[in-house]
Order: C-alpha cells, then sequence, then structure tokens
C-alpha cells in the first residue's frame, strides 16, 4: 500500500528509549496483528517485544469491519468494551444518481444476538481508532512499542534469533529472543529474507484511491454511493466515534491517480453531485492495489509469520484485519504454553497447521466476492463458523450426538447462567484469561486430583451435578452444547479440544492435556 499522510496527524505515540538484551519473543510490526498478539503474550508473563519502523501507530480509517468472532477475541483479551466505545454499526447504504438518492438498503446484514452468540452483527472501528484501543490495552497489561525501531538483519539458531535493530537516530542494539514473529504486513522483510514464496489467484490489476476526509453536503445516516462511467463506485462512509470524518474509497477511477488531496477532490466533483469546496479536509490518503496470496509455510525454525506477512487478499468482506487478529490469538496461547509451561516446542507446528486452511478459505471467499463485485455482507462472513476440526489438537470421543452439538475443533460457544448463589454468569466469562478451561456437564463423574492444579493452565467449572460451579436455569448451556453428560476441555483461544463422555473423563482429560502440553506441566494434587 503506497501511503501518503496528507496531514500530519498528532497524538504520536509515547517512544520507550530502553532495548532489551534478551526477551522471549521479538515482533516486527505495530499493526493490529503484532499489538494483538504483544497483549496476549504479557498477560501470560511472557517478555515480549514489538518494534516498529514508523514513528507512530498507523493513521487512515482502513479497513473498518470488526466481525463478531474478533469481539469475542477482544472481550477475552480485555478490550471490547474500549473497542465498542469507540465504533458503531454501519448505516444503510444511499444510491445517488443525477444528484439524488435513488435507492436505499442494508449492505451490511444486522442479526440479533443470541444466549450463545452475544456479539453477532460486524462493528465499525476505524483502524487508527482500533490500534490506539490496542496499544492503550497493550501498555496496561505491561507491554510497549519501541517506534521508529527497524529489523535491519537476523539469523537464528536451535536456541533462538538473533536480530539486528535499527533505531531512527542511527544507533543500532542486537536483541537476542527465543521466537521471531513476523507482522510487519504484505510487503514483510521478515518472510523475504526467509525466501518464503507466497502463492495465491491472480486478481484483476486495478487501483483504488482510498482518503479519509471531512466533508459538507452529506448526511451521517446513510453510507454514500456512486457508480462510476468505468465500472466502479465511489463509496463515502460516516466513520463512527470521530466526529465529522468520512472515509470514501474511489475504486477503479482509471488510470493511476496520484493520492493527493487535489486528487481526491476533483474525482469526488467529477463524479458526484459535491463540488471540491464541500470537501473541506483531506486527512490521510491512500493507494491500494489488490493482492492475494498466502505464504507456503506459517514456520521457519523458530520464525513465524502472522497477519499479512502470511496472507494478503482482497478487501472484498472485510476479513483481512480479522483474520490476522485470529493468527495472533492462535498463535500467542501456544507460545506462552512452550515459554512458561514448558510445553513440547512441536506444538506450535499447530499454528500453521491450523492457521493456512484458514486463510486458503477467506482468500477464497474474498476473491470471489471481489470478481462478483458484491457489496452485500452477510452472516457467513462473521468468522463464527471458522474452526479446527482436522486439527492435530482436536480429539472427539463422544457419539451419537445430536445435530448442531460442538464437537471439538468448534468454538466454544456462550451461554448465560448463574453461580451457586444465584448471581448471573456467562461461560464467556468462566473461558475468559489464558488458561484451558474444563467444562464439566451433568454431574458427570470426574477426579480433580488428578489433573494440573496451576490456575494459570487450568481451571474447572462444573455445570449442574452436586458440586455445580454454575446452574444452567434458563438451560442455556443444555441448548447450546446437549443435554448428555460429558467434559469438555476449552482451549485458551475459545475452541473445544476434547469432547469425552462420562466415562473413563478423567483419563481422557489427562491424556488430552499431556498431548496438549506434555508431562512437565501436569503436577497432579494426588
Amino acid at each position: 500500500m503506497e501511503l501518503n499522510s496528507v496531514k500530519g496527524s498528532a497524538g504520536a505515540a509515547d517512544n520507550h528509549p530502553f532495548v532489551p538484551a534478551t526477551v522471549d519473543v521479538l515482533i516486527t510490526g505495530a499493526g493490529p496483528t503484532g499489538i494483538s498478539l504483544g497483549i496476549d503474550l504479557a498477560r501470560r508473563g511472557v517478555r515480549a517485544l514489538i518494534v516498529e519502523r514508523q514513528d507512530r501507530l498507523s493513521q487512515g480509517a482502513r479497513g473498518t469491519g470488526l466481525q463478531p468472532r474478533s469481539q469475542e477475541v477482544y472481550e477475552d483479551l480485555g478490550l471490547l468494551d474500549a473497542i465498542r466505545e469507540v465504533g458503531g454499526h454501519y448505516p444503510p447504504t444511499a444510491l445517488w444518481k443525477d444528484g439524488r438518492i435513488t435507492e436505499v438498503h442494508e449492505m451490511i446484514e444486522r442479526v440479533d444476538p443470541t444466549p450463545a452468540v452475544p456479539w453477532s452483527t460486524a462493528l465499525m472501528v476505524p483502524q487508527f481508532r482500533t490500534l490506539e484501543v490496542l496499544h492503550a490495552r497493550l501498555t496496561e497489561v505491561g507491554g510497549s512499542v519501541l517506534f521508529g525501531t527497524e529489523l535491519t538483519e537476523f539469523a537464528q539458531d536451535a536456541d533462538g534469533v538473533t536480530a539486528r535493530l535499527q533505531r531512527a537516530d542511527g544507533t543500532a542494539h542486537t536483541v537476542r529472543a527465543a521466537y521471531l514473529v513476523a507482522a510487519d504486513g504484505g510487503r514483510s522483510t521478515v518472510r523475504r529474507a526467509l525466501g518464503t514464496a507466497m502463492s495465491g489467484p491472480d486478481l484483476e490489476p486495478g487501483v483504488a484511491l482510498l482518503a479519509d476526509i471531512r466533508v459538507d453536503g452529506l448526511d451521517r445516516d446513510h453510507w454514500h454511493r456512486w457508480i462510476l462511467p468505468t465500472g466502479g463506485f465511489i463509496g463515502i462512509l460516516p466513520l463512527a466515534g470521530t466526529g465529522d470524518l468520512f472515509q470514501t474509497m474511489i475504486a477503479g477511477p482509471g488510470g493511476s491517480p496520484d493520492p493527493s488531496a487535489e486528487t481526491v477532490r476533483a474525482l469526488l466533483a467529477e463524479h458526484t453531485h459535491l463540488t471540491a469546496e464541500q470537501i473541506r479536509e483531506v486527512v490521510w490518503t491512500s493507494l491500494f492495489r489488490p493482492r492475494a496470496g498466502m505464504a507456503d509455510s506459517y514456520r521457519e525454525g523458530r520464525v513465524f509469520l502472522a497477519g499479512d506477512a502470511a496472507h494478503v487478499h482482497s478487501p472484498a468482506g472485510g476479513q483481512g484485519l480479522n483474520t490476522s487478529v485470529q493468527d495472533a490469538y492462535n498463535l500467542g496461547w501456544k507460545l506462552g504454553l512452550v515459554l512458561r509451561h514448558g510445553a513440547p516446542d512441536t506444538l506450535l507446528d499447530s499454528y500453521g497447521a491450523e492457521r493456512r486452511p484458514i486463510a486458503a478459505d477467506i482468500l477464497e471467499t474474498s476473491t470471489r466476492l471481489h470478481r462478483s463485485g458484491s457489496l452485500r455482507r452477510g452472516r457467513d462472513l462473521h468468522q463464527l463458523g471458522v474452526g479446527y476440526p482436522d486439527s492435530p489438537l482436536s480429539r472427539e470421543l463422544r457419539t451419537d450426538l445430536a445435530e448442531g452439538v460442538p464437537v471439538a475443533g468448534d468454538r466454544a460457544p456462550d451461554a448465560p447462567c448463574r453461580t451457586a448463589d444465584g448471581r448471573p454468569a456467562r461461560l464467556f466469562d468462566a473461558f475468559r484469561g489464558p488458561h484451558f478451561t474444563l467444562l464439566v456437564l451433568g454431574g458427570a463423574a470426574l477426579d480433580a486430583t488428578a489433573l494440573p492444579t496451576d490456575p494459570a493452565l487450568l481451571r474447572i467449572v462444573r455445570v449442574g451435578g452436586p458440586d455445580a460451579d454454575l446452574l444452567d436455569a434458563d438451560g442455556h448451556v443444555r441448548d447450546a452444547y446437549g443435554s448428555a453428560p460429558a467434559v469438555l476441555l476449552v482451549r485458551p483461544d475459545g475452541y473445544l479440544a476434547l469432547g469425552a463422555p462420562d466415562e473413563d473423563a478423567t483419563a481422557e482429560v489427562a491424556t488430552a492435556l499431556a498431548d496438549l502440553i506434555g508431562t512437565t506441566a501436569l503436577q497432579p494434587t494426588g
């Protein structure tokens, strides 16, 4: 993406002058992927250093759609309330022709929440606001970003990675890390240094001009749209939580426009009823040329690719940021187990095994939407159906399950319930944190003394039965998980690792945990 800061943005993030000589994880890139990973690692007690070559957080509204599954991720990371405060719902789309609105329709499908899916509709949040909230949360949990710092070279060996960092003032530093995670974008320096190839479909050549603007003459109750003679379109979206800021996308304007304020004004004046004078301010612009591809491997030794460094695709469908953040969410708990609980390094191989098929599916979906030209977005893009049923970490032992009951590899649904003393609670409350959660349903027999006692590793939650922690007063747990007694091991990222029947449940849980984290971390009280 070619960037043009038309107007300098205030509020550059505070820099942190200290460069540690050793860290657990070095992360390159302070975008949504890198900072989300930094938050997840910090809450696990993992020492991570995020380096960003720019001197501040990236500007621009860019990708604005936060899908329901990503909202669940942000809730677990402790920042959803702050995100929702600066976000909002997408307004209906108004189609303009000859200076008047000729049609109004909902482009983003709104879905009512359910007990199992509390966040059910895409949220509109400008990316610069997302980054501000992420950075504030990172600071809150003790992490930081080293701005104005670029990774110039690195070498890895059997025990770690040695990286050379260059500061904006010309000083150089050497940092030793156990692992390196590249979250440095579609033109990743780390991926190129590794020699990892990208493969994917060819997209039709074209260009889109993005801009954040302040404009007179448009209401903020619609997402305004015009069709261009070239077959492209102009969209002007009022950005939630920004006062009077709009995002405009000029897709397929013809030629290769320069990303200047004058170009934005001229194109809008030419193809809409707006005059150049009504574009009061052009705050930020960028040229975007769609590409599609996926890294042939997400891991090379002690180096991992995440986010746009691992996969790039058309923005159609609003999947990019969401898929990238969930890369970080998948990798974070595995790094935490290896570095803090002695899990075998081979656990990290499951990162690519799980996330590459997801990226392939997203690549196919976004490419199809890009080529179709359709702008309608439904619940099929919410990523709530993303799962890992074929993962080596998923083990389903139950049989004769009713239709719709989640199995190993599926997302673990939420369910409102009550504590033993009658207070309202949610399963998501029990899942929140860096630990595994063992759901014991319907009074299933379980010997807790044969399992790990570290609450940072495993927490046992009994729903129903004689020693219940939670009561399914309204049947929402039963509706979500079925009525049969069972033991379900929920991974730290909210997916089922194990579904086991009542018989021999303790032994099955112990075996699953041993396979996941090795025997080092298993310290039962018995």
